[in-house]
């Protein structure tokens, strides 16, 4: 694995300030009527037991190709094909995501259907997809695989779903959130070949809408449902995101082992510097919340403004403020992190003012970066989009971590959250974000009456 593997820390997603809602009155009927069918449909399929041996599921970690990302999906592959040589069954096929296909959009899984299809169709029954933490019993799965008849279109996974609608799902069934059900990556998720199938063919007749991707579980959710023409996620309670060590384990097929992950030594305080972007019409609003919680974990730190202010104090960096993306902004951080840091401070995090922590950077990355002509079309480019496509040109991979939020906590399903360690939230419209970082992020010893911690020596570049 290129050392460079490992070279960037990226958000999950982007954040596309979208207005537009796609729910209406009858498409949440609509979502309705086909839930209830589903379940209808469930009932019926309990009464019968279907033959499923273990080579007829095909199991598709969704890894990447950051070096300890991709070890950990080897060692879940190992693990899958040792359950299955106890069981004398003949084993499985088991396929890491990132070294199927090369192409970017790869993650995104849909683009990789007609492979399924193509490859599978003829031996196989299912396709099991699952992240590099999902714990999966073997025996159990097959039990629960065994209640559905795999000529049916099925779509199974642990349910989520929304409480109030929300942007980061261009506020879908606005309504009612509720209705709409999406799975848990972390608790594995399956579809059968017939539905391969059905999916392969339209993606052959009709192409993917949208360049991008915010919340990959939700989008195909929604693409599996086509409005209606497709099935609802069906709820299996097997799939579960407990703990190994939880009582209610033992009638799981699958858990999830949540962790904040540990590939390496910690890095040292003085390794990292926080660059906070801010303007300054927000300096009186937000940069105060920012001082009241997680400044004073971070050792080297500035704010860049359009206006120096010395009280805070802020630096003008000479780029104007812009109402929509800060890609000028962005990449004279990445200028002034390169050129006047010491090279013993290898990682730049760089943060929105009301950020409670949103994209990472290694030295080497950001060496690279403007080593290269890769640059921002205008000042109001969107960073995180430019960066994204910078990276790809230079072979540079972006990891993912669902631990980065782009977000509110309110945005997200509570049982997502609740097997996380998070390490940022985004936002701060219509909740108290002081309440939120001592809610979710504050490390132990902190003062969540006061929000103070005892201060220690900060230097600035």
């Amino acid at each position: 694995m290129r050392p460079l593997a490992r070279c960037l820390l990226g958000v999950p997603a982007v954040l596309a300030l979208l207005t537009c809602s796609l729910a209406s009155a009858v498409a949440a009927e609509d979502v309705k009527k086909d839930a209830k069918n589903s379940q209808n449909l469930g009932k019926s399929r309990t009464s019968s037991k279907n033959d499923l041996d273990l080579k007829e599921v095909v199991f598709v970690i969704q890894s990447q190709s950051n070096s300890f990302h991709a070890e950990k999906a080897k060692q879940l592959e190992q693990n899958i094909l040792k359950q299955a040589a106890d069981l004398t069954q003949e084993l499985p096929r088991v396929l890491l995501l990132h070294l199927l296909d090369k192409h970017e959009g790869a993650w995104t899984i849909l683009p990789l259907l007609p492979h399924f299809s193509t490859s599978f169709s003829r031996n196989s029954s299912w396709i099991f997809f699952c992240e590099e933490e999902t714990r999966i019993h073997i025996p159990k799965l097959l039990e629960t695989l065994r209640r559905y008849d795999p000529s049916k279109e099925w779509f199974l996974g642990k349910a989520l779903h929304d409480e109030q609608s929300t942007i980061i799902h261009h506020y879908a069934f606005a309504e009612d959130p509720t209705i709409f059900k999406f799975p848990d990556f972390a608790a594995g998720w399956a579809l059968s070949l017939p539905l391969i199938n059905k999916l392969t063919k339209r993606l052959k007749s009709e192409s993917l809408k949208s360049d991008f991707t915010i919340d990959l579980k939700h989008e195909i959710a929604l693409y599996i449902w086509d409005k209606g023409n497709g099935p609802h996620l069906t709820p299996v309670p097997e799939f579960c995101t407990d703990d190994v060590s939880s009582p209610k384990a033992t009638s799981c097929a699958t858990m999830f082992h949540a962790f904040l992950p540990l590939c390496g030594n910690p890095v040292k305080e003085m390794a990292v510097f926080v660059a906070v972007k801010t303007c300054k019409k927000f300096h009186d609003d937000r940069i105060p919340i920012v001082k009241q919680t997680w400044e004073d974990q971070a050792r080297l730190i500035e704010y860049y403004s359009d206006y120096a202010e010395s009280s805070i104090p802020t630096i003008d960096l000479g780029v104007p403020n812009t109402e929509r993306g800060h890609c000028g902004k962005t990449f004279a951080i990445l200028e002034r992190f390169l050129n006047h840091s010491s090279d013993t401070t290898t990682w730049l995090v760089i943060v929105d003012d009301d950020t409670l922590i949103s994209m990472v950077f290694s030295r080497e990355a950001v060496r690279r970066l403007l080593a290269s002509k890769c640059r921002c079309y205008s000042n109001d480019a969107p960073d995180d989009m430019v960066l994204g496509m910078c990276f790809s040109g230079l072979g540079i991979p972006v990891t993912h971590s669902p631990l980065f939020h782009q977000a509110r906590p309110v945005d997200y399903p509570e049982d997502y959250l609740s097997h996380q360690v998070p390490i940022s939230f985004h936002k701060h419209w219509n909740i108290d974000p002081i309440k939120v970082y001592f809610t979710w992020l504050a490390p132990n010893g902190k003062d969540a009456s006061s929000g103070r911690k005892q201060a220690h020596f900060k230097e600035e570049l």
